[in-house]
């Protein structure tokens, strides 16, 4: 998920109750939605350009961990293949994911990138500022190195 800018869907925990894990891409909002989220799930968040210093003290700019054989790298602003941020674009080449996600544009975008041998998700934004028409959230499977069943959810109006 990304962009809630302060709004949390009463639907994600819907969608997100058979999740291991919940992923936020940035511009949270405040620290309630991130403790509402925390309280739910375990939480992997990073800080958003909306974000005040109660949410980047809490949370950093870039995460980048290992999961089920998984190399992820996630960010707010970071681009996507082709046009990566240039902040992003020297750690993505120094240090290789095979996941890499932001968020930031409000679009929701999948693609690979085959020059880099990574998956890019951006999962569009689930809040209500913006100019997005649909909130959207991206729901996946890692296993043994791969990333599998990926599902775009539109959450109602």
């Amino acid at each position: 998920m990304s962009d809630t800018h302060s709004y949390l869907h009463p639907q994600v925990f819907k969608y997100f109750e058979e999740v291991d894990e919940i992923w936020h891409a940035g511009d949270i909002g405040n620290v309630e939605l991130a403790d509402k989220l925390e309280a739910f799930k375990p939480f992997r968040a990073v800080f958003g350009n909306i974000d005040g210093a109660d949410i980047r003290i809490r949370y950093p700019e870039t995460l980048q961990f290992t999961l089920e054989g998984v190399e992820v790298l996630m960010t707010h602003i970071g681009g996507y293949p082709g046009k990566y941020a240039p902040g992003i674009r020297e750690q993505i080449k120094n240090h290789p994911p095979k996941l890499f996600i932001c968020g930031h544009s409000h679009i929701l975008k999948v693609m690979p990138d085959p020059a880099l041998h990574l998956l890019h998700m951006n999962p569009g934004a689930c809040g209500q500022q913006g100019w997005h028409k649909v909130k959207t959230l991206l729901r996946f499977q890692l296993e043994a190195g791969r990333i599998q069943q990926l599902e775009v959810i539109e959450l109602p109006k």
